[in-house]
């Protein structure tokens, strides 16, 4: 009963930060638009704070989304005419996962090509994810060696959950709007083709936080501070949103998503700087791919630590 009435204050807080949202994205204000982020994740994190893990880091995450659409918008459209009706501004922020509101400046128009395929294309990654976490609990009645299962298992679950949120309901979700003459898009764009981590994160893997970052971040800054900065930045924002989302919801493992996203930004700082000396190994594909993959992989127990995977992966599969 408690939960459910921390669901509804939740409920009431993400309407006010859409509500109150509109008014300072209308007056084009961008510091009150980082107030409202900071107080509405405090407020939720008080309220979720003897929740489970789940509620918790689904709150959080659902919450500070919409809070950063306030910023994300604030800043794109920061001294040019706001076309965003409330309804479609509503619409956006509570609806979608990206960062770029102008799609939904046609918001009812009619239907855009390729939406029934990107739905067709999500259904078919829920049901390869599913099979996978169902595959999962097999092995895990099998009761084999203990530290190889919960290792095999739990990479098991971190692809088939990332393929029905990331690759399934986010792919239906973009081809749903496009029905409803939105340009939604897929938010991950075939990410195993990337020959660079720069590819990897600016073009490829989670474009709504790739969005979020350089409208919020990278952008502002840029100028004030040279590229480099800007983007070490960038990068230390989305370590951040990390901690919030896999760090605090389970209380542990503090500071391991953000050394994560330092190392991948430093990383891309590496790449650009040996391309800007022609050392450019990378235009071989399979050393490409071997780089990135590698360094994606070999440090992602920083960002995917034991408490998470524990109190968060397993639970969420019914494990």
């Amino acid at each position: 009963m408690e939960l459910i009435l921390h669901i509804v204050y939740f409920g009431l807080i993400n309407l006010a930060v859409a509500f109150v949202g509109y008014a300072l994205i209308k007056r084009g204000v961008i510091w009150q638009s980082w107030l409202l982020l900071v107080v509405s994740i405090f407020a939720v994190y008080l309220i979720f704070l003897r929740d489970y893990p789940i509620a918790r880091m689904l709150s959080l995450i659902a919450l500070t989304f919409t809070a950063m659409k306030v910023i994300a918008v604030a800043e794109s459209y920061k001294g040019k005419k706001l076309k965003l009706t409330f309804k479609q501004w509503f619409v956006f922020a509570t609806g979608w996962a990206g960062m770029r509101a102008e799609p939904f400046e046609t918001l009812g128009a009619k239907a855009l090509p390729n939406a029934w395929a990107m739905i067709r294309f999500g259904v078919s990654r829920m049901a390869m994810g599913g099979v996978l976490i169902l595959l999962a609990h097999l092995i895990v009645s099998f009761h084999f060696n203990q530290d190889l299962t919960y290792t095999i298992v739990s990479i098991m679950l971190l692809v088939g959950l990332s393929l029905i949120l990331h690759f399934g309901l986010l792919s239906v979700s973009a081809g749903s709007w496009r029905l409803s003459g939105v340009n939604t898009y897929f938010l991950f764009k075939q990410p195993a083709h990337a020959l660079s981590l720069a590819e990897f994160w600016s073009k490829r893997w989670n474009l709504a936080f790739t969005e979020m970052t350089s409208i919020a971040i990278f952008r502002p800054l840029r100028k004030k501070t040279g590229p480099v900065i800007a983007l070490m930045l960038a990068f230390i924002f989305s370590g951040l949103l990390h901690e919030l989302a896999l760090s605090v919801p389970v209380n542990h493992g503090y500071g391991l998503p953000l050394l994560y996203f330092i190392i991948q930004g430093l990383l891309v700082l590496v790449e650009k700087a040996l391309a800007s000396r022609n050392v450019l190994f990378l235009n071989n594909k399979i050393v490409a791919h071997a780089w990135v993959f590698f360094w994606l992989v070999a440090p992602a127990p920083l960002l995917f630590h034991t408490q998470f995977i524990k109190q968060i992966v397993w639970p969420l599969s019914g494990l």
